[in-house]
């Protein structure tokens, strides 16, 4: 947590063809209250995203599954590179259930 009321957020993750890890380190702030899933998150100074959170790893904060205000993105967000069968599963059944085409969904290699 931040001492502004907001959260810290640190994407990380690894190119195999670079052979280098990239970070992006941003802040986000919950839009109603801290208990509904919706924050604007920013990584580039006064521009803000949308992210609202349609389900949750509520036991272990393992994985949380996120799309923008508009629907125009989706994704699978985890502390580990990969997660298991069922996740994936419960994530596809999920998304397609909400209206996304989850044919188009691009899951990649860690």
């Amino acid at each position: 947590m931040r001492d502004d009321g907001g959260v810290d957020v640190i994407n990380r993750g690894y190119s195999a063809a670079k052979d280098a890890w990239s970070e992006a380190q941003g802040k986000a702030y919950f839009v109603d209250s801290t208990d509904v899933g919706h924050l604007k998150v920013s990584f580039f100074g006064p521009f803000y995203a949308s992210y609202v959170v349609f389900a949750l790893d509520a036991q272990d904060y393992q994985y949380a599954f996120v799309t923008g205000y508009d629907r125009s993105y989706l994704w699978l967000l985890a502390r580990t590179p990969a997660v298991s069968d069922d996740v994936v599963a419960q994530f596809i059944a999920l998304s397609g259930q909400l209206g996304f085409d989850t044919d188009r969904l691009v899951f990649v290699e860690h």
